[in-house]
């Protein structure tokens, strides 16, 4: 069973896939968000969560005081979770009174989701990719983010122990490298990225 563990809708389970995916555990999502809450304020903020799963990253950090998420699964049977899991959070906001929670599910492969130009800029990422996802398209996919950050959006990583580090954009600046048994998880800070002279001369 995975939950919510903090937040409005604490205490609350969420639909899991039954085959093709990899929930946070829950001791590991504990200790991935106190360390996140000390980096940054998730109050009001845009999320992005990449191969998106049962959405757990996401939806805690809507529960903990997001305002919005988008959700990335190119399972047809996964997404659909998503929307079912989507709706509880929308309806535990509804019930308590409180802010809107939105969530968008974008059903769609990684790549093509961030080929797509940005229709908005995310303050925090969670990328929690199959560990069998081969190092090359991990890079790909952190080069084609990059447009999509917000300035000084944090970048969480989730990979398994036996995988190497993530190859990261130059912009990225390494915050911090924790280890969860078979789980390694690495955040980042991403930097604006500054105009070349060309672009400068453009403008």
């Amino acid at each position: 069973m995975t939950r919510i563990i903090a937040g409005a809708a604490r205490g609350h389970s969420l639909a899991v896939p039954k085959s093709g995916t990899r929930p946070t555990s829950d001791r590991v999502r504990e200790a991935m968000f106190s360390s996140l809450e000390s980096l940054l304020d998730l109050g009001g903020i845009a999320v992005l969560d990449l191969y998106a799963g049962s959405g757990a990253l996401a939806f805690e950090a809507l529960s903990r005081g997001a305002s919005t998420a988008v959700l990335v699964e190119q399972s047809k049977s996964a997404a659909n979770v998503l929307r079912a899991n989507a709706e509880l959070l929308a309806r535990v906001a509804r019930e308590q009174g409180r802010r809107t929670v939105t969530s968008r599910i974008a059903q769609n492969s990684v790549s093509s989701f961030l080929r797509t130009p940005p229709g908005q800029l995310f303050e925090l990422v969670f990328i929690d990719p199959p560990y069998e996802l081969g190092e090359p398209e991990l890079t790909e996919a952190l080069d084609a983010l990059v447009p999509h950050l917000a300035p000084e959006a944090v970048v969480v990583i989730e990979r398994g122990s036996r995988s190497p580090a993530p190859v990261v954009p130059e912009s990225f600046e390494a915050l911090r490298r924790k280890s969860y048994g078979e789980t390694i998880v690495y955040s980042y800070e991403a930097s604006p990225v500054e105009e070349s002279d060309d672009e400068k001369s453009q403008a």
